[in-house]
């Protein structure tokens, strides 16, 4: 079976490279993390750690990474003598993990699962422990690990309806992958269920819950509120209609909806976040074809820019998502009036926001449970019943700001699973030093 992976992935190797290269030349994307996934470049930020215990932590971009930072954290707590190594696949997560990450002793990028890469970056890394952050399975990678002896975790994991019809179909090949992990902590009980029906034994799953809400309960705080609302000239009273995580196809109801929203609220004003920044102008475009020209981006704010009486902010740059929720009147959490599986509600609901979203919230779908439950989060199918939600949510603003606090009290009240996690790599850790 790795010998036909390999085979696959060689295939798409002489595909896949030319097109990075292209992407590299014409676009500068992937320019910093191209050579150290071949397995270049890392050797001098892995060469000054002390020679034991490390632990490699993995989380593939930002969302995990916001995931991991209070693990590390947790565990560095713990075993303040552990090397904490700590790799992003992509660019975007390696900005956030600088500035999230605290307690890591090198940060570098994951290699691409190609067995000469992978064994040279391990060899070069050295971990006793090996973890995942929520589910990132690369064969070779984790042969490689367990053939050297090093612990394998996965925490945090999740697996989604789509991920698991993915795995589901080639679980005769994953039931061996799987073998190589040690322990896997879950998110939900849903999670721990898909991972077992892929191939893993049911002995080594715990469903240990979501640290992505240790995460966010801590950030939430009025110095990084201030922060945004300074860099946004944001001036004493002023209401923001905030729409995260945008996808192609839902810019439109966003602007539809605050065409109709400020003719009884003309003071309101609008964020839009793209999922994709490079789709900024795109949404400049449409924002002009609705006669909005009123318009300024952070990007052009963080260059000098202030911003005066422009209505409409375009947010083109990365890792503010979380900090603009807090300026927020109102919420529209996107990738779910189209069928992307949905973003990240806690992000808002951690502010204490009430949030809409389309029906397509199937990867987050235990957050959006626990936010009805409380009346924080709202399903919405299309721009009427957005524009209805929100402006009933406007006509009752004490009600607003109840569900809110319930939303902000329901994310506090489930923290932990950080510190059971990292009480997890603590345990596997002194077992491997042990042996």
């Amino acid at each position: 079976m790795y010998i036909l992976y390999n085979v696959i992935l060689l295939l798409a190797s002489i595909v896949g490279v030319p097109y990075y290269l292209l992407k590299i030349i014409f676009t500068g994307k992937y320019r910093k993390s191209f050579i150290p996934k071949l397995g270049g470049g890392q050797e001098h930020i892995l060469s000054g750690l002390k020679q034991s215990p490390r632990v490699w932590v993995h989380a593939v971009s930002v969302g995990e990474v916001t995931a991991a930072a209070p693990i590390v954290a947790s565990l560095k707590k713990k075993r303040p003598d552990v090397e904490i190594i700590f790799s992003t696949s992509t660019e975007t997560g390696q900005e956030m993990a600088h500035r999230l990450v605290k307690d890591a002793s090198a940060f570098i990028y994951f290699p691409l699962d190609i067995p000469w890469i992978v064994r040279k970056i391990i060899r070069l890394a050295r971990p006793d422990v090996f973890t995942m952050v929520e589910t990132e399975l690369w064969p070779n990678f984790l042969k490689t690990c367990h053939v050297n002896g090093i612990g394998v975790l996965m925490v945090n994991g999740r697996i989604s309806p789509r991920s698991f019809r993915r795995y589901e179909t080639t679980k005769f090949f994953w039931k061996l992958v799987l073998s190589n992990l040690c322990a896997a902590g879950m998110i939900a009980q849903i999670d721990a269920e898909r991972l077992e029906i892929i191939g893993m034994d049911s002995g080594k799953i715990q469903v240990m819950g979501n640290a992505k809400y240790d995460s966010l309960a801590a950030l939430a705080s009025p110095p990084l509120q201030k922060e945004i609302a300074c860099l946004l000239n944001v001036r004493e009273k002023e209401k923001f209609f905030v729409a995260g995580s945008t996808h192609q196809g839902e810019e439109e109801v966003v602007v539809n909806v605050y065409r109709e929203l400020i003719k009884k609220y003309p003071d309101f004003r609008l964020i839009i976040i793209p999922r994709h920044i490079e789709r900024s102008c795109d949404i400049r475009e449409l924002l002009r074809k609705y006669a909005f020209s009123d318009v300024i981006t952070v990007s052009a704010m963080k260059s000098g820019k202030k911003r005066r009486e422009e209505r409409i902010i375009i947010v083109d740059v990365i890792g503010e998502l979380f900090k603009i929720y807090s300026l927020a009147t109102i919420v529209y959490c996107g990738g779910s009036l189209v069928p992307k599986g949905g973003q990240n509600i806690l992000e808002a609901a951690a502010w204490g926001k009430v949030i809409f979203y389309g029906p397509s919230m199937e990867d987050f779908s235990e957050e959006k449970a626990l936010l009805e439950n409380v009346g924080a989060g709202t399903t919405i199918r299309n721009a009427e019943e957005l524009l209805r939600g929100i402006t009933k949510m406007l006509e009752n603003p004490q009600e607003l700001e109840q569900r809110g606090a319930r939303g902000a009290a329901i994310v506090a009240a489930n923290m932990g699973a950080a510190e059971r996690y990292a009480d997890l790599i603590n345990r596997h850790l002194s077992r491997g030093l042990k042996a």
